[in-house]
């Protein structure tokens, strides 16, 4: 600081490290109204502050010298240091959907998030959704190479459509058979969460926390997570790309909860977990799965990753029955109703699948198993629960005679024509065939960090 001396010996130090500075500002006094210029006081430096519970907060250090030269000697030097960090982004693709949870996404992005960009110095280029699709259209026309990533604001739903349109256009520029993609290319650029949603499945997994703050702030550091995909497939073409799914309870809760959009969306989840509750049955269904192999510890590093895609057929194992629920998931998938995720043998991006069957049981049961989920305890100690490592999943109903079709009137008038529901990271599809899910290691990156550190489930793993 300039001026008296008794100043500086009062002044108490700090340190700042650089990797955790996000934005410099030159600081200045205006009058009301004024919008350029000002009396130079110095400046300001903008840094990402680590609190309690994975939390980040952004916090200004004002550095005072009425000095012009010397205030912007500091300024373009500290530039150049933040210019230096490599994944930090520039321009953004941003997508809100305004019609998320409480219809409070436009407002969380407009309020809490484009501030923070506009702080750090970051473009963005905003496309508010008007419709379901919108996003993923834009996605397949848009030039990715003008952005360092895109960035999605809603739900897990919207999320889902985003990392879909991401990787289709990976695909579709690559000059893959959109159809049949045995091995996809990766996303060209990350992929940011801001949690704008009710559950925010993929939020949770990758900040620990619901927290728009922070989940921005991960994005504007540059803090880039590898992750898991799957796709899902019929015989005959390509359905998605995701990260988890839900057959039988989990899907038809949601079919039904989509039927009724209607009503508020905390109202018709929690009629839809009630009636699906009520009307419990299984689906008669087969599923084959290849499970994980896992390589020698001395085998080269290509070959570690070729043997998570390779498998004769007798490698391929069947189990036939009635399921009251079946879930496919390449990530832990936490949320606040499932502080232990619902799937914690698996891991970001280990190459793997959780595949958990939940065989035939009373509803007394059914619903002991569905608590677990809420507390710290194992939800997968129950003698029809099965959790399998996987790589690879088929999933084959068996259709329905007449009458029992007629049984599910309330869902769809799909499930009639012998359609099956299917929650696919909250987005409802229809299905009447088999769907074949594979996953593919680390295919996109998003903006986050690793939370895969809890510790590992006590749950009896039956990995054959």
């Amino acid at each position: 600081p300039t001026g008296d001396s008794s100043v500086v010996s009062q002044a108490q130090e700090e340190t700042i490290e650089m990797e955790d500075v996000f934005s410099v500002k030159l600081k200045r006094r205006r009058f009301v109204g004024q919008k350029k210029g000002g009396t130079l006081l110095g400046i300001t430096v903008f840094k990402c502050l680590k609190k309690e519970k994975n939390k980040l907060t952004d916090y200004a250090v004002h550095l005072n010298n009425l000095s012009e030269d010397h205030c912007h000697l500091w300024f373009r030097h500290l530039k150049d240091i933040l210019n230096g960090f490599q994944n930090r982004p520039k321009s953004l693709k941003v997508f809100v959907n305004p019609s998320s949870h409480r219809r409070e996404a436009t407002h969380v992005y407009y309020d809490q998030v484009a501030p923070l960009f506009k702080l750090a110095d970051i473009k963005t280029d905003v496309t508010v959704t008007e419709y379901e699709g919108h996003a993923l259209s834009v996605l397949k026309e848009c030039e990715l190479q003008a952005f360092d990533g895109v960035v999605c604001v809603g739900g897990d739903g919207s999320v889902s459509e985003v990392a879909h349109g991401l990787l289709l256009k990976a695909q579709m520029d690559a000059g893959k058979d959109i159809d049949y993609i045995p091995m996809p290319v990766r996303a060209p650029v990350p992929l940011g969460v801001i949690p704008a949603g009710t559950t925010n499945v993929l939020a949770y997994t990758l900040y620990g926390i619901k927290h728009t703050v922070t989940a921005t702030l991960h994005i504007i550091m540059g803090h880039i997570q590898p992750v898991d995909v799957c796709t899902f497939s019929t015989p005959s073409k390509l359905l998605r790309f995701g990260f988890s799914a839900m057959f039988g309870f989990g899907a038809r809760t949601l079919a039904l909860a989509e039927k009724h959009r209607w009503m508020p969306s905390n109202q018709r989840k929690d009629f839809a977990f009630i009636k699906t509750l009520a009307d419990l049955k299984p689906e008669e269904c087969e599923l084959s799965f290849l499970p994980l192999q896992i390589p020698h510890e001395d085998s080269p590093e290509s070959d570690r990753i070729t043997l998570l895609y390779l498998g004769s057929k007798d490698q391929w194992h069947k189990i036939q029955g009635h399921f009251l629920n079946v879930s496919i998931m390449a990530i832990p998938c936490l949320c606040s109703m499932a502080p232990r995720g619902l799937a914690p043998n698996t891991r970001l991006n280990n190459g793997s699948m959780a595949l958990i069957t939940v065989q035939n049981a009373s509803r007394t049961e059914f619903i002991k198993h569905l608590k677990r989920y809420a507390s710290m305890k194992n939800q997968f100690n129950f003698p029809f629960v099965e959790t399998y490592t996987v790589q690879e999943v088929k999933v084959q109903p068996r259709l329905k005679n007449g009458l029992d079709a007629k049984e599910d009137t309330y869902l769809n008038a799909a499930s009639a024509e012998g359609n099956h529901p299917w929650n696919i990271d909250g987005d409802l599809m229809m299905e009447a065939s088999e769907v074949h899910v594979r996953v593919h290691p680390q295919l996109i990156d998003l903006y986050g960090v690793n939370t895969d550190d809890l510790e590992s489930s006590q749950a009896t793993c039956n990995c054959i």
